[in-house]
């Protein structure tokens, strides 16, 4: 190759954005390098990349235009038009250019399939995909790690977890990919038992598999059990990353356990781990539900940048709190910053009004909601705006809220709305409204919520028998009450009690306790 060439393709590697690959590919075609299956399959390589400047339509467009320009192409120069077109996410050309291979007479390797299965996946095409296996079994693919992994993971992301099982049990060996996968597809299917299963049978852990089983119990609400296996992981010897800091915050902000968040907190220094914005994201969440905003606060003093969530977070934080006051100021700082609100911004707003008595200032956050952001409240912000207002003994207004919101919804959305009014009418002994809410609530859904409210309501009123027939009701439709859970933190151990059950190990203890909290009580209101 002259040294002409070899500075071509240099200049090539130096591009950072569209008018430079241009210029660069005018220098392919002076030097005489266009029908260099080389030069041509660096130039499309450079379009592959996501994290090049420009706009990447722009760019995979124009490396279309030169591959439909080129007489034979190689395999080689197929698999980087495939991944060119499947990083800028136009799945239909990738299809489209894998069948054209075939039109070519040419087959596929196991470069080739990953990126069609993959756009088969995004497509949300399960019946493509399962074509894409036949070749797969065709071609001896399967036995082939990456392909095979790429497999399991168009199953896992269409939630077909037995075909993905399926491909994981007739492989002759896996690698961590393989098993990370897998646990990952039954956790996201709410699985985590079977994934638990999966993760007993690894022989050879690494983190990535650590963290996928944490991540899984924390997306299933499992809490306690991703605290449990953190522990495990740390006994190992294994370092955490930041996934796995963010699962682990993440349960202790549901469980409450701050204790364990700050020890979080100070590990993470003491492995001088670069805090990133989803990191602070994650420790300003868990301070803002475990009410130590003071905390939440200094964590978002110190960020260098600070996106829409971190913002949100905080504006939350205080309203969980009850001060709207803060919650608004931060509203209008969000605002200046020049950071825009999202829906779950107004959604915090709401809740702040809401839980501060601020009806009046709630319809104005309201206002500016959809005049000034054009966005139209989801059925959680209805929820909140009939619960700031029926707070405040505004049920009327309440009610021509939920008559305002868009007929199209589903009728379980306006439950949630529907839920609160009938909770504030509780409150304020509107018995009539109450009815009309709780009859259009049971119409749509079978929650033991609305029963048990009307209910109290009846029994407040000293309207037994209604009581009664609403508690009949219940048990002809077998509609049972939710027990009641509560959690405590002690010594860095969560203790967690679920009414009408006695499985924890001090329950005698406890109980002994509160019979003596209750006599004494009794002893001096006597």
């Amino acid at each position: 190759m002259s040294k002409e060439s070899k500075r071509c393709l240099l200049l090539l590697e130096r591009c950072k954005n569209l008018k430079q690959l241009k210029q660069s590919h005018a220098q392919i075609i002076t030097c005489g390098l266009q029908t260099n299956t080389f030069a041509l399959s660096r130039f499309l390589a450079f379009c592959s990349n996501p994290f090049h400047g420009g706009n990447n339509n722009s760019s995979s467009g124009y490396a279309l235009k030169v591959f439909e320009r080129i007489a034979n192409p190689t395999t080689c120069i197929f698999n980087t038009m495939l991944k060119t077109l499947f990083h800028d996410q136009q799945f239909f050309k990738t299809i489209d250019i894998y069948r054209l291979l075939f039109i070519n007479g040419m087959y596929p390797d196991n470069y080739t399939l990953p990126y069609v299965l993959k756009a088969s996946a995004g497509l949300r095409n399960l019946h493509l995909g399962k074509q894409l296996h036949c070749h797969c079994l065709e071609l001896g693919l399967v036995f082939d790690m990456f392909a095979a992994n790429t497999l399991i993971g168009m199953y896992t992301s269409l939630a077909d977890m037995g075909d993905a099982q399926k491909v994981f049990d007739e492989m002759p060996s896996h690698d961590a990919v393989s098993w990370t996968i897998m646990i990952t597809g039954y956790a996201k299917g709410g699985d985590v038992e079977l994934a638990r299963l999966v993760f007993d049978k690894v022989s050879k852990m690494d983190r990535g598999i650590w963290g996928s089983m944490i991540s899984g119990y924390v997306q299933n609400n499992c809490f306690k059990e991703g605290l449990l296996l953190f522990r495990q992981m740390q006994s190992t010897g294994i370092v955490p990353d930041e996934a796995i800091f963010v699962s682990v915050l993440s349960a202790c902000a549901h469980l409450g356990a701050l204790d364990i968040g700050i020890w979080i907190q100070i590990y993470m220094n003491k492995m001088n781990l670069q805090t990133s914005v989803r990191l602070s994201n994650a420790l300003i969440h868990m301070y803002a539900k475990c009410g130590r905003m003071d905390l939440a606060q200094e964590v978002f003093d110190e960020m260098p940048d600070r996106d829409t969530i971190c913002w949100n977070a905080m504006i939350s934080g205080w309203a969980m709190q009850g001060d709207g006051r803060r919650a608004i100021g931060l509203f209008s700082d969000m605002e200046s910053s020049g950071i825009t609100p999202d829906d779950i911004t107004f959604l915090a707003m709401f809740t702040a009004c809401s839980y501060s008595g601020m009806a009046y200032e709630g319809l104005e956050v309201l206002n500016r909601m959809r005049r000034v952001y054009n966005i139209e409240p989801k059925s959680e912000h209805y929820g909140c705006i009939v619960d700031f207002l029926g707070r405040e003994g505004m049920l009327k207004e309440a009610n021509k809220i939920i008559e305002m919101m868009p007929g199209s919804r589903n009728p379980s959305e306006e439950a949630i709305a529907l839920r609160a009014l009938l909770s504030a009418c509780c409150n304020h002994g509107d018995r009539n409204l109450a009815e009309v809410a709780a009859e259009r609530i049971m119409s749509i859904e079978r929650d033991s919520g609305a029963y048990v409210l009307l209910s109290n309501l009846y029994s407040s009123a000293d309207e037994h028998e209604n009581a009664g027939r609403i508690r009949k009701m219940m048990k002809k439709k077998r509609i049972d009450k939710s027990p009641g859970c509560s959690s405590i933190e002690i010594n860095g151990i969560v203790h967690e009690f679920i009414a009408g059950e006695k499985i924890h190990p001090c329950i005698d203890h406890v109980n002994h306790v509160l019979l003596g909290i209750n006599k004494h009580l009794f002893s001096k209101a006597v």
